[in-house]
Parts: C-alpha cells; sequence; structure tokens
C-alpha cells in the first residue's frame, strides 16, 4: 500500500513509508500513552477541537460522547474497524501498521466516558492479528491497562452494511452483523443491552493527539468548519493509487496531485468510498471537506475517491456499483431489496442500451423516494448514486438512451456490455 502525506503538515496519522507495524515501543517512543488531557477535560476538549466521525457520516463525535456520557448504568465503546467501504485502506492500514494509536484513543475515551468494556471490531484478518499483538504487547508492558478495563477483539466476515453501528452491537452480541431498526441507537441500548460509543477507528485515533495537543492544536490543520487531517484513499485514474494523510480543505486536484496526478484526465469522480454518489469533471476544483462538498450535492464519506477517466463510462460504472449494492442489502428491509434490485435493472438496461425514457422516469423518481426508507443508510447510497449520475452526466446518460455511448461504446456490443456491467 502506498502511503505518504501533503507537504504542508506533520502527519498524525501515518508512519514512514518502510517501517511496519509499530510496536509499544516505537509508539511510546512518540509519545503513545503518555499523561495529557484526561476525563471531562478530554470530553470538553474533544467538543472545542470539532473532532467529526471518520467513518463516514462526519457527526460530532463529542455528541457522540456526551450522549453515552450522560447515561446511567455500565458502558461501552466499541472501535468500529469493519470498514465496510470497498474503496477505503484507512482502517486497515491503523488496524495493521498504528494498532497501538487506536487503542491509546479508546483507553483515553472510555475513561473520558466511564466505560469499562471495550471492543475492537473488524472484519481484516491482518488487521486482527495486529490488534490481539498489541493487546499482548500492552499486558507484557509497563503501561497498564485501567482497573476493571476489558478489551476484546470481535472478528466478523467482511460485509458492506457489516460496519453500520447497529450491526456491529448486534454482531457483538453474537447475532449477525446485519444493523437493526433505529430508535434505539446504541448510545440508548447498545452492547448487552447497555449504552455504547461505537466510533471509527480513524475517529479514535485523532484522541491522543487531542489529550496530548489540545483542541487548538487539532485545528492547526484544515478549515474551519472542517478542521484536522483525514486519511484519504485514492484510487482510479491516478499514478500512485493509495493512502494519503491531507490537511481538510485542499482541492481535489491537489490531493490526486499528491497521488502522483492523474493518469489520463479526469471526467469524474465516485465518491465517499461508494456512499457519496458520482461527480462530475467539476469535483476536481472543489474543496475535500464535509461540508463544501454537501453543499455542492456530494459527500466526503470515509475519504476514499475513486477518479474517473476518459475510458471511464459514468453510466457503466454506476451500473456496476449499483448491482453492487444490491447483492450487499442486508435482505432485512423489503423495500431495500426491491428498491436496490430495481435501481440496478434500471440502470444495467441503461448501459447495455436498452433503456426508455419510462425507466429513465422511474429511475429519478426512485432517487428521490427512497431515502430514508431503509434500516441503514445503504438504501440512501444507492439512491444517491442514481440521483446524481442523472444530475452529474446528463450528456452520457442521454447518449446511453439513443444507445449511442462514445465511451463505452454501448451501440455496437450489447452482450460484451452486459458481462462488464454484471462482473
Amino acid at each position: 500500500m502506498r502511503t505518504g502525506w501533503h507537504p504542508s503538515i506533520q502527519p498524525r496519522l501515518l508512519r514512514t513509508a518502510g517501517e511496519g507495524r509499530e510496536d509499544i515501543a516505537a509508539y511510546r517512543a512518540v509519545g503513545g500513552y503518555a499523561a495529557g488531557l484526561d476525563g471531562d477535560a478530554l470530553l470538553h476538549a474533544v467538543e472545542r477541537s470539532g473532532l467529526r466521525g471518520r467513518g463516514g457520516a462526519a457527526f460530532p463525535a463529542a455528541i457522540k460522547w456526551r450522549a453515552v456520557a450522560g447515561r446511567g448504568g455500565a458502558r461501552h465503546v466499541v472501535a468500529n474497524g469493519e470498514e465496510g467501504e470497498p474503496a477505503s485502506l484507512k482502517d486497515r492500514y491503523l488496524l495493521r501498521v498504528r494498532p497501538h494509536l487506536v487503542i491509546d484513543g479508546m483507553l483515553r475515551t472510555a475513561r473520558a466516558l466511564g466505560a469499562t468494556h471495550l471492543v475492537i471490531y473488524l472484519a481484516d484478518a491482518e488487521a486482527e492479528r495486529s490488534a490481539r499483538r498489541a493487546l499482548s504487547e500492552l499486558d507484557e508492558s509497563d503501561v497498564r491497562r485501567d482497573a476493571g478495563i476489558e478489551i476484546e477483539v470481535v472478528a466478523v466476515v467482511h460485509s458492506y452494511v457489516g460496519g453500520e453501528e447497529t450491526a456491529a452491537v448486534r454482531a457483538i452480541d453474537g447475532g449477525p452483523a446485519k444493523p437493526t431498526t433505529k430508535p434505539p441507537r446504541p448510545f440508548e441500548i447498545g452492547v448487552r443491552g447497555e449504552s455504547t460509543l461505537v466510533q471509527n477507528v480513524e475517529t479514535l485515533a485523532n484522541v491522543p493527539f487531542i489529550a496530548l495537543h489540545g483542541p487548538e492544536g487539532f485545528r492547526a490543520y484544515g478549515t474551519e468548519r472542517s478542521p484536522g487531517t483525514i486519511l484519504f484513499t485514492a484510487c482510479g485514474r491516478c499514478a500512485a493509487p493509495g493512502l494519503y494523510e491531507i490537511p481538510l480543505g485542499l482541492q481535489m486536484s491537489e490531493v490526486f496531485a499528491l497521488a502522483g496526478g492523474w493518469s489520463e484526465p479526469a471526467r469524474g469522480f465516485l465518491m465517499g468510498g461508494y456512499f457519496g454518489g458520482m461527480l462530475g469533471a467539476r469535483g476536481a476544483e472543489l474543496p475535500v471537506a464535509y461540508d463544501e462538498l454537501r453543499e455542492a450535492g456530494s459527500a466526503l464519506g470515509c475519504g476514499a475517491v475513486t477518479a474517473l477517466g476518459g475510458h471511464d463510462c459514468a453510466v457503466c460504472v454506476a451500473a456496476k456499483v449499483m448491482s453492487y449494492f444490491s447483492d450487499e442489502q442486508s435482505g432485512q428491509c423489503g423495500v431495500c431489496t426491491r428498491g436496490t434490485a430495481s435501481m440496478a435493472d434500471a440502470l444495467q438496461a441503461l448501459a447495455v442500451g436498452h433503456a426508455d425514457e419510462a425507466q429513465l422516469r422511474n429511475l429519478e423518481r426512485w432517487s428521490q423516494s427512497l431515502p430514508g426508507r431503509g434500516a441503514c443508510a445503504l438504501l440512501d447510497g444507492a439512491a444517491t448514486l442514481a440521483a446524481t449520475l442523472l444530475r452529474e452526466f446528463p450528456d452520457i446518460v442521454d447518449a446511453h438512451l439513443r444507445s449511442s455511448c462514445e465511451i463505452c461504446g454501448a451501440q455496437s456490443d450489447h452482450h460484451e456490455l452486459r458481462a462488464v456491467v454484471a462482473h
């Protein structure tokens, strides 16, 4: 995996390439597990820092913390590293290479919330081995776990919906890694029926920096509305795909310049893993920041972005991703099962040049009526994909209606394109 960081920053989350996995001695050598802001003082610092969840929703971390801290009874902290978004690399990197950074963040968070049971939840075998080894290193060191705190690792089979917070709770309690209806949310009824904070591992990995350097140190990079750095997964038509730490607010073109630049001119982008939908060529000049992208009709999500080049047909890309959504839905919500399948069928017909105006009108209607109707956000992501394809690439959509797409040649070989879309 290629890694790097923007020259304007000192990396907080990445290690120098080639250093390999960070053991406890190496982590302590850079200040790991050192004393810093703790308890309620840390909670206040996280609030002032503006730290948002890095798992995809960008929800303010301090609000989730206070929701758990304000509940009675036992409390739990879950480090969510299942990483359901297929384009993302960051959570696996942190657990494989910097597991002590995540565990340090978990322990500091647990003290702030009064939690006594911590869970590292993941789906990657190498990350699991690294996390278990880190816990063993912690036990054998003179950095003792807080009295009464239990830390366990729960591994599940990877799935798109497995990283949703209620799916994580359900799996930790011995059930399938599938979402449940909300309310209740995990802060109300979570692991073992008790109040639970489910936080992405990258979010937790930022906590030690805030504890040691305060909210002002955290806000030294980024923008006023989107402070800090993020781990950005650059995919697709760039010279050096990989994981990069960047300050929030850089233009997309500047971020991809860090990844070696475009391998061919960018025609558009698949955003946020798959959840953020699609952006046209205008995305190259947009800032990589939560609110600014939302205002532009897109989403940063987990920070994974795929650049589409001149040989990538947006309709065919959308059809393949929608088929993925249809395959990955949990089978629990009829509206999601039927909705994703219907949109996948419509997009496949469009991709091979067999769709008509009625199917296109249905696709537009579904993209507007389906969001918010599933137990999790998969259906929202699928609807966003359809809506943004229609909005950002109207010329390519129209070319497919006329069976005359010059990018993929839909007019010349429908059988070949069916195979591509079904892959």
